[in-house]
């Protein structure tokens, strides 16, 4: 159950409106390091935490935090879209080169999230949507997920208060700074009291260790002879798990055949020359026999006496 207070965590009023500056200000509210997302991100944590108690509650603290996050964003937005006449856009074309790019089509995100860089995106951009949001039920891999969802949204309101000198939005934009820094206090804090409750065994998610390749879990592969990667921590001294030392190897060279794929089924209808021999119509022969094995696996394990 969630109750609704009427007033706002922070006051939101900008000195005047600004349609322009708004565009850009959508960012940090549906964009994919914006509030939308952190909210829905740990509202999920929250739910599916199977751990009542001061885990699920501090996720639970965070995301309802960030709701309100969500309403006081909207409510700047619209103030700031407050009664924009066409003329205050054409007046800002006018006076400011860089607007004018940006009214006359370039994209505002290339200023807002990737700092004037590409962007992995459409050309029109990308509705908030569910696959933004990480909740795996694995809190050690959530809360570093988590880390770096609000360093991300902290980057992208840092550089919102660098494009305004609105004092009423950087009042604003300087308390989600310091809200942002502080929750990546929280969730780094929550991963030292995973460690220190005996939840997981490091800071670094380890499930399935005792699985893995020795030599691979400790070696630094430098694929590039002129690089000088190796003059960092992450390529010298000890592992940050175990008691060993970490392997430099420059230009690995490769282990395994040179992944020749398989003959396509045919009804698939995929251009072939038949360098890997005939290809078959498929029948699903090999997922009977994988299920068939696995049947006989858990009649075994039932069948074992404990040691």
């Amino acid at each position: 159950m969630f109750l609704h207070t009427k007033g706002l965590q922070f006051e939101c009023k900008p000195e005047q409106a600004d349609a322009l500056y708004a565009m850009k200000f959508q960012e940090i509210l549906g964009g994919q390091f914006g509030e939308m997302t952190v909210m829905m991100q740990y509202l999920w944590q929250g739910f599916t935490c199977r751990m009542p108690g001061k885990y699920k509650d501090m996720i639970m603290d965070i995301a309802t935090e960030e709701i309100g996050h969500v309403e006081m964003l909207t409510t700047m937005l619209a103030r700031l879209l407050e009664g924009a006449p066409a003329e205050v856009v054409e007046k800002s074309v006018a006076a400011n080169p860089v607007l004018a790019a940006v009214i006359g089509g370039m994209n505002p995100q290339h200023a807002i999230v990737s700092g004037g860089n590409a962007l992995p995106r459409d050309s029109q951009g990308v509705p908030w949507n569910a696959g933004y949001i990480v909740a795996s039920g694995n809190l050690l891999a959530d809360f570093r997920s988590n880390v770096a969802a609000e360093a991300q949204s902290r980057v992208m309101t840092s550089r919102l208060y660098n494009m305004t000198d609105d004092h009423g939005v950087k009042q604003t934009l300087a308390f989600n700074l310091a809200r942002d820094t502080f929750h990546q206090q929280q969730w780094l804090r929550g991963i030292e009291q995973l460690v220190a409750d005996g939840l997981v065994e490091s800071e670094i998610e380890t499930s399935n260790a005792e699985f893995e390749n020795e030599e691979a879990g400790r070696t630094y592969y430098g694929f590039d002879p002129d690089s000088q990667a190796h003059e960092g921590m992450w390529a010298n001294g000890r592992t940050m798990l175990g008691d060993a030392d970490v392997n430099y190897v420059v230009n690995p060279a490769p282990s395994a055949d040179d992944g020749m794929l398989p003959p396509p089924d045919p009804k698939l209808f995929v251009t072939y020359d038949g360098n890997a021999g005939t290809p078959k119509t498929g029948d699903a022969a090999g997922a009977h026999l994988q299920g068939a094995q696995n049947v006989v696996s858990k009649v075994k394990d039932k069948l074992t006496p404990d040691e």
